[in-house]
């Protein structure tokens, strides 16, 4: 009898151990400083915060111009319509510039140049320039206020360095390369700028979109205006230009009235 209780107690005691173990296994929590812990919510906050303000940039990016692989194409199609050459290097521009293919943007009461922009790349083709005289003092004469041009013609060896550091920054060849490298296109700044300021650039620059005189585009992570200039805009200045002589007024382009015409077939129309 003795020895039945003496075996009883000790399987008791053995099943007590082996539970209490079991137990403490379970109850064990790695201790954590109260910074720590701290620490850990504040970053959750945060990354909930970024998160909810990347949500609302995405909702209030709705431009009315937006970047497209379609615009890209119709870009080039201008190119190719006109027959200009990509220009691959310095020696290129420089040749196209002696030949008068490309004209000086030069700062004026309407228009100044962002100051980091390469000297020797401060050219355009001669109707861009005329888009840009025009477009500088019809915003002028309605925000008392400069445009700012930040980036006009481009070499391919130039649009390669970008390319290393800008993800965006378009190709150097193909169907979507970048239409800086024909001096067809510029980028006017839209940081800064207003909301009636945005809208009004907008409105000017949509009536000369519907006509295929320009393919613009709003650059978001850049905040540019990119506007490419179809070479059918020296055939829409020429009569204004002759007025302008005679009465010594800016005209206003963002009025002009033409028949209607699909876009595609105006700006990448063959010769």
């Amino acid at each position: 009898m003795a020895v039945k209780v003496k075996r009883a107690s000790l399987a008791l005691l053995l099943i007590v151990t082996v539970c209490g173990q079991a137990l403490g296994l379970h109850q064990y929590v790695p201790t954590r400083t109260r910074r720590a812990q701290q620490h850990q919510v504040t970053q959750r906050r945060t990354a909930g915060t970024a998160r909810h303000r990347a949500h609302l940039r995405r909702l209030r990016w709705n431009p009315l111009f937006r970047p497209s692989h379609e615009s890209l194409l119709l870009q080039n199609a201008e190119i190719d319509r006109m027959d200009l050459p990509r220009i691959h290097d310095d020696a290129e521009l420089q040749q196209l510039v002696a030949s008068g293919d490309l004209v000086p943007i030069e700062e004026s009461e309407s228009l100044r140049i962002e100051h980091r922009l390469d000297p020797a790349r401060r050219y355009c083709r001669p109707w861009t320039r005329d888009f840009l005289d025009d477009f500088s003092q019809a915003y002028y004469k309605e925000f008392h206020n400069q445009i700012q041009v930040n980036s006009a013609v481009r070499t391919v060896l130039v649009q390669k360095k970008l390319r290393r550091h800008n993800r965006n920054a378009a190709p150097i060849d193909g169907d979507t390369a970048s239409s800086h490298l024909a001096g067809i296109t510029v980028d006017v700044q839209r940081r800064g700028m207003t909301r009636q300021q945005v809208k009004w650039v907008e409105q000017y620059l949509l009536p000369l979109k519907q006509q295929g005189f320009v393919e613009p585009e709003e650059e978001r992570h850049q905040w540019v205006f990119h506007i490419a200039v179809s070479g059918r805009y020296a055939d829409l200045r020429a009569p204004k230009t002759v007025a302008t002589e005679e009465h010594d007024e800016v005209p206003d382009l963002s009025l002009i009235d033409l028949p209607p015409q699909r876009v595609s077939d105006l700006f990448i129309r063959t010769r």
